[in-house]
Protein backbone atom coordinates (compact mmCIF):
# COMPACT_ATOMS: atom_id res chain seq x y z
CA UNK A 1 0.00 0.00 0.00
CA UNK A 2 1.32 3.39 -0.97
CA UNK A 3 1.52 6.55 0.85
CA UNK A 4 -0.15 8.85 -1.11
CA UNK A 5 -4.50 9.17 -1.19
CA UNK A 6 -5.66 7.90 -4.78
CA UNK A 7 -8.88 8.60 -6.05
CA UNK A 8 -10.67 6.08 -7.73
CA UNK A 9 -14.06 5.73 -9.42
CA UNK A 10 -16.12 2.46 -8.58
CA UNK A 11 -19.64 0.90 -9.28
CA UNK A 12 -21.06 -0.63 -6.68
CA UNK A 13 -25.11 -1.54 -6.66
CA UNK A 14 -25.20 0.38 -9.62
CA UNK A 15 -23.95 3.67 -8.33
CA UNK A 16 -20.84 4.88 -8.97
CA UNK A 17 -18.77 6.07 -6.01
CA UNK A 18 -15.18 8.08 -5.59
CA UNK A 19 -13.34 6.40 -3.26
CA UNK A 20 -10.21 8.09 -1.97
CA UNK A 21 -7.49 5.60 -0.09
CA UNK A 22 -4.26 4.60 0.72
CA UNK A 23 -4.48 1.64 -1.35
CA UNK A 24 -3.18 1.07 -4.83
CA UNK A 25 -6.12 1.69 -7.22
CA UNK A 26 -6.55 -1.94 -7.92
CA UNK A 27 -6.69 -3.26 -4.57
CA UNK A 28 -9.75 -0.32 -4.00
CA UNK A 29 -11.19 -2.05 -7.50
CA UNK A 30 -11.03 -5.57 -6.49
CA UNK A 31 -12.89 -4.27 -2.82
CA UNK A 32 -15.35 -2.57 -4.64
CA UNK A 33 -16.13 -5.52 -7.00
CA UNK A 34 -16.53 -8.11 -4.14
CA UNK A 35 -19.08 -5.74 -2.43
CA UNK A 36 -20.38 -5.48 -5.34
CA UNK A 37 -20.77 -9.00 -6.17
CA UNK A 38 -22.18 -9.93 -2.98
CA UNK A 39 -24.86 -7.03 -3.05
CA UNK A 40 -25.62 -8.83 -6.90
CA UNK A 41 -25.91 -12.20 -5.00
CA UNK A 42 -28.08 -11.31 -2.12
CA UNK A 43 -30.57 -9.53 -4.54
CA UNK A 44 -30.53 -12.68 -6.74
CA UNK A 45 -31.44 -15.08 -3.60
CA UNK A 46 -33.51 -12.31 -2.16
CA UNK A 47 -35.92 -11.65 -4.76
CA UNK A 48 -37.08 -7.58 -4.71
CA UNK A 49 -34.78 -6.50 -1.92
CA UNK A 50 -34.13 -2.93 -1.15
CA UNK A 51 -30.55 -1.86 -2.28
CA UNK A 52 -29.62 -0.42 1.26
CA UNK A 53 -30.95 -3.71 2.73
CA UNK A 54 -28.87 -5.90 0.58
CA UNK A 55 -26.18 -3.66 1.33
CA UNK A 56 -26.34 -4.19 5.06
CA UNK A 57 -26.90 -7.65 4.36
CA UNK A 58 -23.55 -7.72 2.57
CA UNK A 59 -21.79 -6.08 5.29
CA UNK A 60 -22.91 -8.86 7.88
CA UNK A 61 -21.78 -11.51 5.11
CA UNK A 62 -18.50 -10.10 4.56
CA UNK A 63 -17.84 -9.34 8.32
CA UNK A 64 -18.71 -13.05 9.01
CA UNK A 65 -16.02 -14.57 6.73
CA UNK A 66 -13.79 -11.87 8.31
CA UNK A 67 -14.16 -13.13 11.58
CA UNK A 68 -14.29 -16.70 11.08
CA UNK A 69 -11.28 -16.10 9.33
CA UNK A 70 -9.91 -14.37 11.96
CA UNK A 71 -11.08 -17.58 14.18
CA UNK A 72 -9.24 -19.78 11.81
CA UNK A 73 -5.78 -18.02 11.75
CA UNK A 74 -5.93 -17.90 15.74
CA UNK A 75 -6.43 -21.84 15.84
CA UNK A 76 -3.68 -22.07 13.07
CA UNK A 77 -1.33 -20.00 15.10
CA UNK A 78 -1.96 -21.73 17.97
CA UNK A 79 -1.73 -24.90 16.24
CA UNK A 80 1.63 -24.33 15.03
CA UNK A 81 3.02 -22.68 18.50
CA UNK A 82 1.94 -26.09 20.11
CA UNK A 83 3.58 -28.08 17.52
CA UNK A 84 6.54 -25.93 17.92
CA UNK A 85 6.62 -26.29 21.09
CA UNK A 86 6.31 -29.88 21.86
CA UNK A 87 9.35 -30.11 18.55
CA UNK A 88 11.44 -28.06 20.65
CA UNK A 89 11.02 -30.23 24.12
CA UNK A 90 11.98 -33.16 21.73
CA UNK A 91 14.93 -31.41 20.15
CA UNK A 92 16.22 -30.24 23.98
CA UNK A 93 15.32 -34.22 25.08
CA UNK A 94 17.56 -35.48 22.57
CA UNK A 95 20.08 -33.38 22.80
CA UNK A 96 20.50 -34.41 26.82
Amino acid sequence: MSGDRAAVTVRIAGEEHTIRANAEPAYTKKCAKMVDDRIAAIRAMSGLIEGHKAAILAALSIADEYFQAVDEAERIRRDTASIAANLAERVEADLE
